[in-house]
């Protein structure tokens, strides 16, 4: 009798993207800006099955930004529900979700997809596993707030995120400058302390 395999899964940045080509990627998730330009390192991988999604990584509208909007989780449940359909019994599969950094859009991408994965796994369960794909994982708020209400959690990911985010504030006391200097105040303010 076969067992489904679960995938690998890897969260990166841009730069990290040339260290991934020999590790056997099936599915990329790619999350950039608008106007970044087209990505070369793509054409040296294997074959592989790639969406990308353009929006900027903020959470308060800006002249000339793209905020992520539903539309954009929903895009990116849709790009799970896909690979989930392609799942093969016998062979494995590697699912690479990126952003430019590495920390809040592609891990909120990632998350996203694990919760859509495991409907029955709590939130703090999927940041624990979040934080072992990715330690510095920042998720973009808005876009965890999309994937809370359109899987149907009540909430369980936005509480999950507040808890998440002291515990990166205790562990990584320097993400308060950076994520202040970001504009990020409202999800420093949403952290409940660890």
């Amino acid at each position: 009798m076969s067992v489904l395999l679960s995938p690998e899964l890897t969260v990166c940045g841009i730069e990290e993207l040339p260290d991934q080509r020999a590790r056997n990627v099936t599915h990329v998730l790619s999350l950039l800006d608008p106007e970044y330009p087209e990505l070369d390192v793509f054409h040296s991988y294997a074959k592989h099955h790639r969406t990308t999604l353009r929006f900027h990584d903020i959470i308060a509208t800006a002249p000339g930004r793209v905020m992520p909007q539903p539309e954009h989780v929903e895009a990116i449940l849709k790009f799970g529900s896909e690979f989930q359909a392609q799942q093969d019994l016998e062979a494995s599969s590697h699912l690479l979700v990126h952003c430019h950094m590495g920390v809040s859009r592609s891990t909120a991408a990632m998350l996203s997809l694990m919760a859509q994965a495991n409907p029955d796994e709590p939130g703090e369960s999927l940041f624990a596993r979040l934080v072992a794909i990715r330690p510095q994982a920042w998720p973009n708020s808005q876009m965890i707030g999309f994937a809370d209400e359109q899987l149907g959690r009540k909430g369980d990911l936005n509480v999950a995120l507040a808890r998440h985010y002291g515990r990166q504030i205790k562990g990584r006391p320097d993400f308060v400058d950076w994520m202040t200097h970001l504009g990020r105040q409202t999800e420093l303010n949403m952290a409940i302390p660890a």
